[in-house]
């Protein structure tokens, strides 16, 4: 059961909430501690009324005000609790391909785990805002077969729901010999099945190499490939087999590997909490003996800190 960490608000009153982010914003000093209170304790759905209400009562885009009145790192997180979900991914996918350097991780995360139904959306939602095809982009910004398999998941044409354990053992041995030969031809192959299998498939084809290799998958992957392609096929397989316990991967690295990758858990936070943030706290907890709370309060600071703590809703005991 995945869960998120922010819920619709009870007895929410857009009306009432724009008035007092317009007070907040308006006034001589930025009253940030209101933007917070509101804006991370309702949903996204809720969050797009307030901006509604806002606009009919003050005339003004709630983002733009937010974008005029912040800096930093707190405004990149105020602006990204008030982009829809679909819009915050293509966002985010756009300013990864088309910024001074490609920003891979970016792309690796927001492809790898993201539904058909999801890419569809982020799809549209990047015509919509930027006037240009997602896969095209991809296709012009990076290179090779990393670039190849995430054309191949930009299409957002994985089986769903579907599992036939008769051909699991064929797919298990395409990819044994995937790592074995490493060809143009391999390589394709591997990612095809990857990239295309339904999750429930995926699970019966990695237990069949576990039997075939005698050696884990991921194992496999990174004794065979290295470089963006190799983390970009170890990031489907970790999502296939628990998305919380990747999430939770990454902010760990993040926070500890590249001194606080501000973008990178930004990004995963807001991405997450109406999914299955709460369980991404689980994970990291279980897995790293300290809980994101703890690493966050440990890293960021101020009214930024304090947004992403409001967002992570942590625990007592997680202080």
């Amino acid at each position: 059961q995945t869960q998120g960490t922010i819920f619709p608000a009870p007895n929410f009153n857009p009306v009432l909430d724009a008035q007092l982010l317009g007070g907040a914003l308006q006034g001589i000093s930025c009253e940030k501690d209101v933007l917070i209170d509101i804006l991370t304790q309702c949903c996204n759905s809720q969050r797009l009324m307030i901006a509604e209400a806002y606009r009919d009562m003050y005339g003004r885009d709630l983002m733009t005000d937010l974008k005029e009145n912040l800096s930093h790192h707190f405004k990149e997180v105020m602006v990204g609790l008030m982009y829809p979900p679909a819009s915050y991914d293509a966002h985010e996918l756009w300013h990864a391909l088309k910024g001074v350097d490609t920003e891979e991780n970016c792309l690796i995360d927001i492809l790898a785990s993201r539904s058909n139904m999801e890419i569809f959306q982020m799809k549209e939602a990047y015509l919509m805002q930027y006037n240009n095809d997602l896969q095209q982009d991809i296709d012009s910004e990076t290179s090779g077969h990393f670039r190849d398999t995430l054309m191949n998941l930009a299409q957002g044409t994985r089986v769903e729901g579907y599992a036939d354990p008769s051909t699991a053992a064929q797919d298990a041995m395409i990819l044994w010999e995937a790592c074995q030969q490493k060809t143009g031809k391999h390589k394709n192959m591997l990612q095809m099945i990857l990239c295309n299998r339904s999750y429930q498939q995926l699970w019966m084809v990695f237990q069949e190499f576990q039997n075939i290799a005698g050696q884990d998958i991921i194992d496999a992957i990174n004794e065979c490939y290295d470089g963006y392609f190799q983390e970009l096929l170890v990031a489907i397989v970790l999502c296939v087999r628990d998305k919380p316990s990747y999430f939770a991967y990454r902010l760990h690295n993040a926070i500890h590997d590249l001194g606080f990758h501000n973008k990178t858990v930004i990004r995963i936070l807001i991405a997450r909490s109406e999914i299955d943030l709460m369980n991404i706290r689980q994970r990291y907890k279980e897995r790293y003996g300290k809980s994101l709370f703890h690493d966050i309060k440990h890293f960021a600071s101020g009214h930024y800190e304090s947004a992403l703590l409001a967002i992570c809703a942590g625990d007592a005991e997680d202080y």
